[in-house]
């Protein structure tokens, strides 16, 4: 499996982003997909994850202001996220787990893409 991710930026706090991540490969539907970010100086952490069921995890931080959806037709994974804070500011990543249950250590995944910026502004 091949991961992109795009839909990074520059917004002000307060405002929406939305990430997609498109998979390659014919198993997309069988992974569990997960969203990571890495602020500078930080370890990456767990966002948000979806089954292939489309039963969904988020980290405390996340709850409330972000949603993760999937397509499984289209082999993306959507993050939405809504009322961003500076402290969102990270480099956010897709990841693959071939799993049944959502993980939320990163060393878990298989597969990851490279990676896309947010930064919001104060």
């Amino acid at each position: 499996v091949q991961l992109q991710a795009f839909g990074g930026g520059l917004v002000q706090a307060g405002g929406s982003l939305r990430l997609s991540c498109a998979a390659s490969g014919r198993t997309f539907s069988s992974y569990v997909m997960g969203w990571f970010r890495q602020a500078p100086g930080k370890e990456r952490e767990f966002v948000a994850g979806i089954r292939w069921s489309y039963m969904t995890y988020y980290a405390d931080s996340a709850k409330g202001r972000i949603t993760i959806s999937r397509d499984n037709a289209k082999n993306t994974v959507y993050l939405q996220m809504n009322s961003l804070k500076p402290e969102d500011t990270a480099v956010y990543y897709c990841a693959a787990d071939l799993a049944s249950i959502i993980n939320t250590a990163p060393g878990v995944y298989d597969y990851w893409g490279q990676g896309t910026l947010v930064t919001v502004s104060s």
